[in-house]
């Protein structure tokens, strides 16, 4: 199977805490071969189980500032006031070039800056929650927080969802498997679009010349085909049934030789009724 050249594609999944993204970009990650998941640098200390590079780039404030002021982060922003947390342009840009797709946990600041970043590479997903109460109850079974934490975190999904229509798709995640399905036809259809693929030009020019093209069969087929309805031309002005008689079994023996070659599904109907059309009615 011939595979197009392709720019990859930055897939956003933005969500008020306990939607359900992580979990979504989690299943893309085990099925999707060529996608990525974007590695955010922050300046909180590691928590227990967390390896550098894997789960974050860890790195003091002072580095961070150094990042952002030489345009190495293609997004930041401090959360709720304490740390940061952004994303490094090279190693995305790179998989982008690569043809490799990239998934990035980031709320709706976060996909603004980056939508401006790399204009025609970002395709948003906002995952809602089906209910505020369904929502609440998640943040009560994961967390373990106290009451006034809950009402904290509810506050700030409140404001989440207010800007779910700065997205390109909105999913509700009222099944873990619906909502990944949903997004998974989100990112296969951001890989056609015709822009992203970069090497439909080339491909298309190969399709014309290439002789173990699909269309190399039917264009012998057609070319045989016009030099048949040549020989009828010549034959008829020509004169003679017996001459008539042979043009037009030569001819038919070399449509029939082409046809062999071609496509039937999608050529026979069409092109061959014509040509018999026309030695019905040349005889």
């Amino acid at each position: 199977m011939s595979v197009v050249a392709r720019r990859g594609v930055c897939l956003v999944l933005a969500a008020p805490s306990g939607a359900g993204k992580t979990a979504i970009a989690d299943a893309l990650l085990a099925s999707e071969p060529d996608l990525r998941r974007s590695i955010s640098v922050t300046t909180r200390p590691p928590r227990s189980g967390e390896v550098e590079g894997v789960h974050y780039h860890f790195c003091d404030q002072a580095a961070f500032d150094r990042m952002a002021a030489a345009g190495e982060l293609l997004e930041w922003a401090r959360v709720l006031g304490r740390h940061c947390y952004g994303t490094p342009r090279a190693p995305v840009e790179q998989a982008l070039g690569e043809g490799h797709d990239m998934v990035f946990d980031i709320d709706w600041q976060g996909h603004r800056q980056l939508r401006a970043a790399l204009p025609g590479d970002v395709v948003g997903v906002f995952i809602l929650p089906p209910a505020l109460a369904a929502l609440e109850s998640r943040l009560h079974r994961r967390s373990g927080d106290d009451v006034a934490e809950i009402a904290r975190r509810m506050g700030l999904a409140r404001d989440e969802i207010s800007h779910w229509s700065d997205f390109d798709h909105v999913v509700v995640n009222a099944d873990l498997e619906q909502a990944v399905a949903a997004v998974r036809a989100v990112l296969h259809a951001a890989r056609l679009a015709t822009a992203r693929q970069t090497g439909l030009r080339d491909f298309v020019a190969g399709m014309a010349t290439s002789e173990s093209s699909p269309l190399a069969p039917y264009d012998r087929y057609t070319a045989a085909y016009n030099q048949f309805q040549e020989t009828l031309g010549s034959a008829r002005a020509g004169g003679g049934r017996r001459e008539l008689d042979q043009r037009r079994v030569a001819a038919h023996a070399r449509v029939d030789a082409a046809r062999q070659g071609a496509d039937r599904r999608a050529h026979r109907g069409v092109v061959l009724g014509e040509a018999r059309r026309v030695a019905v009615i040349a005889l």
